[in-house]
């Protein structure tokens, strides 16, 4: 996984954005921080095998929006659907995944119903136990980002009621902050998540309504915080981008899928 860990080191680092596929030098490729990991090892394969350059960069499923509409980018990272407002871009659907809930893996909690996720994010459940209990690290995602959007849809919240500690942006800041906080709480990409759990960092996913955060329950369609990895573009695209396209949507790419713990949509 040393694309993994190359995209991870690089991850904070702003980047100067290089030219679109329509140039037929390089494709550009923005947003969603789900996402990104695996578009980077997917466009390495890529770039081995065609020679052509793919530049991946994060920035959120706002920003792969924007980036399309604008002629910044041939190709939007989106991890969601897209809405009735989007209809003007394509959507080009390439896996599925789900937001976990996290806490630190020396939390004793196993598991919270959804009405005490909804207290301790608007700021009434302010202890992990009443009394004396420790504070709790509220870990949320910022505006523009498809996590935020679906974690807020799923509990009926309004992000102005949303009690914040921490505001972070993509996956492994979130990972990163319940995982040096024992009193922390977040939610991240399912498959981010799970990579993590099994690679060591103390983090544990809790379930939902009784229901494991996994590929599993994903799969069987019973999670009930699933989506969509989408990549989006906006009228008729260059031959490059048809190309890359069918490139990560093809049946023998599924195991890149499955090395970041997301299921592939060829499948």
């Amino acid at each position: 996984m040393l694309s993994r860990l190359r995209w991870l080191a690089g991850a904070m680092v702003a980047l100067f954005l290089a030219g679109c596929g329509e140039s037929g030098s390089t494709i550009t490729v923005t947003g969603s921080s789900t996402i990104a990991p695996l578009m980077a090892e997917l466009a390495e394969r890529y770039e081995t095998e065609t020679g052509v350059q793919v530049d991946v960069q994060s920035g959120g499923s706002g920003r792969g929006i924007a980036d399309v509409r604008q002629g910044l980018a041939d190709l939007g990272m989106v991890s969601r659907a897209l809405k009735p407002d989007e209809q003007d871009l394509d959507g080009h659907l390439v896996g599925r995944d789900g937001i976990a809930i996290i806490v630190n893996s020396e939390n004793p909690v196993q598991a919270l119903s959804d009405d005490q996720v909804r207290a301790i994010y608007t700021g009434e459940t302010l202890r992990w136990q009443d009394g004396e209990g420790k504070a709790i690290t509220v870990v949320h995602k910022a505006e523009g980002r498809s996590t935020q959007e679906l974690f807020l849809a799923y509990f009926q919240l309004k992000n102005d009621q949303v009690q914040p500690d921490w505001v972070i942006g993509e996956n492994q800041q979130g990972i990163k902050a319940v995982a040096g906080d024992p009193y922390a709480i977040g939610y991240v990409s399912i498959g981010t998540a799970i990579y993590e759990a099994e690679n060591s960092t103390p983090i544990r996913l809790l379930p939902l309504h009784g229901l494991p955060a996994s590929l599993a329950a994903l799969e069987q369609g019973d999670y009930p915080l699933a989506r969509e990895l989408n990549l989006v573009t906006r009228g008729e695209v260059s031959q490059p981008v048809a190309d890359f396209l069918a490139f990560v949507t093809r049946k023998d790419m599924a195991d890149v899928y499955h090395d970041y713990y997301f299921l592939p949509a060829a499948e």
